[in-house]
């Protein structure tokens, strides 16, 4: 006997397969049944910032707001907050027509503003401090480096010490959103979460090359610390913790401690320190990122962090 369904079902299996035009294919490149397809989503973002990062530096470049510095001159702690300031306007103006055209709140890219500078931030600013810390106090104890003498009047501490941080916290705005923001939640959805996670952190790396004393060692730092930061993102929801982590790094680094980052020592630090050893300890001309040294902070950041924020069972069924 056959019954009405099995007509329908005889239908479905007789009728021919829908042709798909050359214009369904070209089109399938770009789209897919939820909407544009992640990469493209990135790449359109990434014109955007460009675009607008372009403009914005023109224009502080016309009202005499920084001067390009020299070959060899580096970087001014005003000129480091004029960059900073601009990328991150143009990254969140990218993030914002990204959001209207995707129709998605700008929450979901890991800045939600109800977790805005409260816990997660606090903590992520201890770890980083805490960490960069530790990180010189271990090439100390193996005799690879000198802290110094306090270099700054009182006057300049205070000055020196607030500007090089609104420099820092843009920077780990603009870096933590552009790689771990966005970006990850972006590539996410095409890719998943992990392998996200390791084109990101790898590009994260390679980018650090671009710095004119970096070295591969310490690019290879800069991915590595990177895939922490997608690990904190994975276990705490947010990019918070990652941002004030990157924040007071960058701080520690070269306010408080007056090391190399990339090569580059900034003036207006506060302990006119040395390094003096074997490269694989001290880094060399890179700084204390390209120390054997810091991989073995990195790790221990893992252990820790994986110690104290455990996986919730939802993130325990997807990973």
């Amino acid at each position: 006997m056959v019954t009405p369904l099995d007509e329908n079902l005889r239908g479905i299996e007789s009728a021919p397969p829908a042709k798909t035009s050359s214009e369904d294919r070209i089109r399938s490149v770009f789209v897919s049944p939820q909407g544009i397809r992640a990469g493209w989503r990135w790449l359109i973002f990434m014109a955007i910032f460009f675009l607008c990062a372009t403009v914005l530096f023109g224009i502080a470049l016309g009202a005499h707001l920084f001067r390009v510095p020299s070959p060899g001159q580096g970087i001014t702690v005003k000129l480091a907050i004029v960059q900073e300031v601009i990328t991150v306007i143009a990254m969140f103006v990218a993030a914002f027509i990204m959001s209207k055209i995707e129709k998605r709140p700008m929450g979901v890219y890991g800045l939600p503003a109800q977790q805005a500078f409260r816990r997660y931030f606090w903590q992520g600013i201890v770890w980083g401090f805490v960490a960069v810390t530790v990180l010189v106090a271990l090439i100390w104890a193996l005799h690879g480096f000198d802290f110094g003498n306090v270099t700054l009047s009182e006057r300049s501490l205070v000055s020196y010490g607030l500007l090089w941080g609104l420099a820092f916290l843009m920077t780990g705005f603009f870096e933590e959103f552009t790689f771990r923001g966005y970006s990850q939640f972006t590539l996410a959805t095409g890719m998943g979460f992990w392998p996200a996670a390791i084109v990101l952190s790898l590009l994260f790396g390679a980018i650090h090359l671009g710095n004119g004393g970096e070295g591969l060692a310490g690019a290879l730092s800069a991915a590595l610390i990177g895939f922490f930061w997608c690990f904190t993102l994975r276990r705490t929801g947010t990019i918070w913790f990652a941002v004030g982590l990157h924040a007071a790094w960058d701080y520690g680094e070269t306010f408080v401690y007056g090391v190399p980052d990339s090569g580059l020592v900034a003036p207006g630090h506060l302990l006119n320190s040395s390094f003096h050893g074997p490269r694989w300890l001290t880094g060399g001309t890179v700084g204390p990122e390209a120390s054997l040294a810091c991989f073995v902070v990195i790790g221990l950041l893992f252990l820790i962090f994986h110690l104290f924020y455990p996986a919730r069972a939802s993130q325990e069924t997807t990973e």
